[in-house]
């Protein structure tokens, strides 16, 4: 009896001996590609390689046409303060956008002469008190960055910090994670 339960022992610490030999442990993290920063000759490549696609092309001919050449020039009064992070003083000319806009959240308002849309990264919290804003309410505005696209007419302004009456309206979220 004895030898009839070694005989079928023997055989089953064989094969589960084998079958662990041969299994794979996949605790690997995945290797992904590390992406390094292009030098300066490679950036004006990439962007004359891009210029040559039909997109570079429509892009390059709005730069150039009256629209884009007054949104490149409203875009460049503002340069200073963006960058420097200081107060610009605005008025509210309208609650609404351009129709086919798709920016979430914005307002039109007037900075130094010039229309701009200034849109908000809100979260629900910051959203009724960025709603009571009304046409021809005087704000100071704080932003990081401006942009621009064929599809609108007016530079897009990101909207970090607003203020009104003195009192802050709207003060952008720290980003999670990081950057």
């Amino acid at each position: 009896m004895k030898k009839n339960i070694y005989a079928l022992l023997l055989p089953l610490v064989v094969v589960s001996g084998l079958l662990f030999a041969n299994c794979e442990t996949k605790n690997e993290t995945p290797k992904k590609p590390i992406q390094k920063t292009l030098s300066a000759t490679e950036r004006k490549a990439q962007l004359k390689k891009w210029e040559a696609t039909p997109d570079g092309i429509k892009h390059n001919q709005w730069k150039a046409s009256p629209q884009g050449k007054k949104v490149l020039a409203s875009a460049a009064k503002i340069g200073a303060p963006t960058r420097t992070f200081t107060n610009m003083e605005a008025v509210v000319t309208s609650l609404s956008l351009p129709p086919g806009s798709a920016l979430g959240f914005a307002v039109m308002a007037r900075i130094n002469g010039d229309d701009y849309i200034v849109r908000f990264e809100t979260e629900k919290s910051q959203l009724k008190q960025l709603q009571s804003l009304k046409v021809n309410d005087k704000i100071i505005l704080k932003s990081h960055g401006v942009s621009y696209a064929p599809k609108y007419s007016y530079p897009i302004i990101t909207g970090d910090y607003v203020e009104r009456d003195n009192k802050v309206i709207y003060k952008r979220a720290p980003r999670k994670g990081g950057c």
